[in-house]
């Protein structure tokens, strides 16, 4: 049986991956430092260590359990605070990406499955849905960390043989996503409409974007443990929603009346993004699996369930 190592296995698509790794019979390792992550999120059949990816403690995880696989998907995910601080952006999505693959070297790890931003590396192309082979071309110092990182991977497969896959996701949504943040639209409209408050739009509402189920995302690491060798690979729908669209379908489903409220724009914010996943389906075998009105369906029904626990707050 492997064992995996999953970094940012207690966040959001961490810890859907880890619990579609261990669905599979992998072993799992999950490492967090909760800084955003929740250790109710951990799949119960993982070991956790609350570790930060920078701190040299990290290290000694690797050494104790020595994976043979990675999914790095921890990182500071937030374009608006790459913005305003984009030197602590970079501490943690390059110099903690860094200190992961140095671990990945010196204890013999086989490959590492890194979680890049379709949403982001692209830049403010006309070429949608993107393709792979686009330039990069990112709006954001967020989107210059995935950039960096996918430079690094190569390098280290050159220089130490480290196996690699990249997987550029488009805007991920769905349970367990974080409400209080700025980085899910999805989660902090759900959870202001079952409140009984009208969220606002940032911007006019036309910003447009492909978001993509978190149980297929998950599914899509799974499935890119056996393919996809030193490749990169784009996991969306290619399906382009507006926020103004978007806010309707949520208030349908949680049976919401209010029009929304506009606030200015986000810095860093691109008007367009959708990915085309043709190459993951032709490579990998994936393909998204779930609708945008089903992934909303089960989004509100896991934050309503989440409301009615003790403490009333979903988080």
């Amino acid at each position: 049986m492997s064992k995996t190592l999953i970094t940012g296995g207690a966040g959001f698509i961490g810890s859907h991956a880890a619990d579609v790794m261990a669905e599979h019979g992998l072993e799992v390792v999950v490492v967090d430092d909760l800084s955003s992550g929740k250790k109710e999120n951990v799949n119960p059949a993982a070991r956790f260590y609350k570790v930060d990816i920078c701190s040299p403690k990290l290290s000694e995880v690797f050494k104790k359990e020595k994976p043979d696989l990675v999914h790095h998907l921890a990182a500071q995910i937030s374009v608006a605070d790459s913005v305003r601080n984009p030197v602590h952006d970079a501490m943690i999505n390059v110099v903690g990406s860094v200190n992961l693959l140095q671990n990945c070297v010196k204890y013999g790890v086989k490959k590492v499955i890194f979680s890049s931003s379709g949403g982001t590396v692209y830049g403010a192309t006309e070429h949608l849905p993107a393709t792979e082979g686009l330039p990069f071309s990112a709006m954001s110092p967020y989107g210059v960390t995935k950039i960096c990182m996918e430079y690094y991977l190569p390098y280290y497969k050159a220089e130490h043989g480290l196996n690699y896959t990249v997987l550029r996701y488009s805007n991920v949504y769905g349970p367990r996503q974080d409400p209080l943040g700025e980085a899910g639209v999805v989660a902090i409209f759900v959870q202001a409409m079952l409140e009984g408050r009208t969220p606002t739009i940032n911007g006019d509402g036309r910003y447009i974007r492909d978001y993509v189920y978190a149980g297929d995302v998950a599914r899509a690491n799974y499935l890119a443990i056996e393919k996809g060798e030193c490749d990169c690979f784009n996991i969306g729908t290619g399906i382009e929603t507006d926020v103004n669209q978007l806010y309707d379908l949520i208030a349908a489903v949680t049976g919401f009346g209010n029009k929304p409220l506009y606030g200015p724009a986000r810095p860093g914010d691109l008007r367009r993004n959708s990915l085309n996943a043709g190459k993951a389906e032709r490579i990998l075998g994936w393909r998204p699996g779930v609708s945008l009105k089903e992934g909303l369906e089960k989004t509100v029904a896991y934050f309503k369930d989440h409301q009615k626990r003790p403490g009333g707050k979903s988080r």
